[in-house]
């Protein structure tokens, strides 16, 4: 029988991270999975990032983790979302060469020090005093001290295509039937949700003339803060829309639809309905976008994103022939609707440990997420917090002031989620001090110290810290006296002129000025980082809100300080009601902060609990 530390099951984007995660810790780590030449197959559409998504990635690549750099290294088109509004909602998006992105990150995985890939299937946990021990797999067993399960739509999936079913994980792969099985007869809740795909088609078989072109942005900026520029000729994508011809098509087949006729009785996602979904839940558009996405250079395929069905195939053919732009165009592959099984995610611990059993953690799909970067975010601190648990440390709990990270992490374990769970920046209270382009000043001395980021890219942040506190000094003690030169230059930005001497900081809290102009009316120190100036003009332009929100933080961690016993008696609480307490006693808060946001425990309840632990505390 075989021993690793740590055995992952699943090479998709959590398993990625959570496997990367503990080696890099140091961790004797295994990660178990079907194909290795599935290792991050991205199943769904050809890109990384997005509102909010965005900003997992950045966390994510700040701790050490390596979606943002391996997405540099494959993007084929860059562009920030939101780039005319504020730096709190601005995201990174970018198409990726899907193909490349799954040998990077094959090579990433059978190159790394201290982790092993196997090609095998989990079929049961082995568990002693509710405690995982090992894995039986269908090559023999093997133990481990934890165990971090990320099987993506792989449990118990079941794909359809019109009225036709089948088993499956992804398409002309199997599913992971027997660990489904297991964990049900383990005791966890379970539930069952839907996703799906899009149809990919031939682009020599799209008529471009007509739709309208994409271009990436002309400065491409990189995920990974450790990429310094990318040199890389940039592809463009294409839009058209649905019409009424198509709506037809669709409403006609109606009852030849696995979603309307009752095939599939799970839970959708809502934020990216198929198309099917939107004719009906928005019957009042007239229209719907369709976003042309390549899958990769030197390859034909296209990803129709928008028009993801699990109609029947000559349904999907029909409908894409009434597109403008689509007319002719030949389908490589139709799309498909799967269902997956998912644990119900407020039986984890915010270290993503299962409460149930101990030292086993479950990232990504099982969790009730969908998307890529959602799928390694988790898998990264379930990594992590495996790792954490052999070296017998504190675990890692990402709160929801440090990151977006921690929002996903808390929205799942506290509240928990009846469909599937995407990110968007509206979901996070503190995103002004959250943000992309801070994210390595927030999170990289903390990957720093627990191992997962590497020395190099942390004396990076350090230069980066010292050019914002320099640059700052500069500015605040920098006077600029009016002149003629001065003044002609504020005239060309529509910028009042200077009646006596002001500093560079007062300046640039003037809206008609950034910090590339600046440095034309007065030259800057020299010597400190672009990225650093960057920091600065964030600093100096919404410094009055950002110390707002630091003070919100401050009452929010006031809470979140105050910890809860994990023996405690919720039922003999005599003064809280009844659901309240069953509800305490199932959610198993760690703190009053996590307590606080479970639906239905009121302020009174948590004024309750903190006049039961002064008394307790004597």
């Amino acid at each position: 029988m075989k021993n690793f530390k740590v055995i992952v099951i699943g090479a998709g984007h959590a398993g990625i991270e959570a496997g990367l995660a503990c080696a890099r810790m140091g961790v004797k780590t295994l990660v178990l999975t079907l194909d290795i030449a599935t290792i991050g197959r991205m199943s769904c559409n050809p890109a990384i990032g997005g509102v909010g998504k965005g900003q997992l990635v950045k966390d994510l690549d700040a701790l050490g983790g390596a979606m943002a750099v391996a997405a540099d290294a494959c993007a084929i088109q860059f562009r920030i979302l939101n780039s005319s509004r504020g730096a709190a909602v601005q995201s990174s998006r970018a198409q990726i060469d899907m193909r490349k992105y799954s040998l990077y990150m094959q090579k990433l995985l059978l190159h790394q020090k201290n982790l092993t890939v196997v090609e095998a299937e989990a079929l049961k946990l082995i568990i002693k005093d509710q405690k995982i021990k090992g894995v039986i797999t269908d090559q023999g067993e093997i133990c481990c001290e934890c165990a971090v399960i990320c099987p993506g739509t792989f449990l118990d999936g079941l794909m359809h295509v019109g009225l036709k079913h089948f088993s499956g994980g992804r398409i002309n792969e199997r599913a992971c039937v027997k660990l489904a099985d297991n964990l049900k007869e383990l005791g966890f809740n379970v539930l069952r949700f839907k996703t799906g795909t899009c149809p990919r088609l031939d682009k020599n078989t799209i008529d471009y003339r007509n739709l309208i072109r994409q271009d990436g942005d002309l400065s491409p900026k990189p995920f990974s803060f450790s990429t310094k520029k990318v040199n890389r000729k940039q592809v463009p994508c294409f839009i058209t829309y649905t019409n009424k011809k198509t709506h037809s098509i669709i409403r006609a087949n109606l009852d030849r639809s696995p979603l309307y006729s009752g095939k599939i009785k799970s839970t959708g996602v809502r934020y990216c309905p198929s198309i099917e979904d939107k004719i009906v839940k928005f019957a009042d558009k007239e229209r719907h976008q369709v976003f042309l996405e390549p899958q990769g250079l030197g390859v034909n395929d296209i990803y129709p994103n928008g028009i993801s069905t699990s109609l029947p195939e000559d349904v999907q053919l029909k409908l894409l022939h009434s597109i403008a732009g689509l007319e002719k165009a030949k389908i490589i592959r139709f799309g498909y609707g799967i269902e997956h099984l998912v644990v119900e995610p407020t039986q984890l611990y915010p270290t993503l440990e299962t409460k149930l059993i101990r030292n086993l953690y479950l990232a990504g799909q099982i969790n009730g997420t969908t998307g890529y970067e959602e799928a390694a975010a988790q898998g990264l601190v379930a990594g992590v917090n495996a790792a954490l648990r052999v070296k017998n440390k504190e675990p890692l709990i990402l709160d929801r002031a440090s990151s977006y990270i921690g929002v996903l992490i808390d929205d799942l374990t506290t509240k928990g989620t009846l469909e599937p769970y995407r990110m968007f920046t509206s979901r996070v209270e503190y995103r002004l001090i959250i943000r992309e382009d801070n994210a390595d000043l927030r999170l990289s001395r903390l990957g720093f110290d627990l191992g997962s980021l590497g020395r190099k890219d942390y004396r990076r942040v350090e230069k980066k810290l010292q050019g914002i506190k320099e640059g700052r000094v500069f500015l605040k003690h920098t006077r600029v006296k009016p002149a003629e030169s001065i003044n002609a230059k504020l005239a060309r930005l529509n910028c009042p002129a200077l009646k006596h001497a002001v500093t560079l900081e007062d300046l640039l809290k003037r809206p008609q000025i950034n910090i590339r102009q600046l440095a034309k009316i007065q030259k800057l120190k020299s010597g400190i980082p672009e990225s650093a100036w960057q920091q600065v003009e964030i600093e100096v332009k919404y410094a009055g809100f950002i110390q707002r929100q630091y003070r919100d933080v401050e009452s929010f961690k006031h809470l979140e300080k105050i910890k809860l016993p994990a023996d405690l008696e919720y039922s003999g609480l005599s003064g809280l009601s009844r659901e309240i307490r069953e509800k305490l006693a199932k959610f198993k808060p760690l703190n009053l902060g996590q307590a606080s946001r479970i639906s239905g425990v009121t302020p009174a309840a948590i004024s309750m609990l903190m006049v039961y632990l002064r008394k307790a505390r004597g």
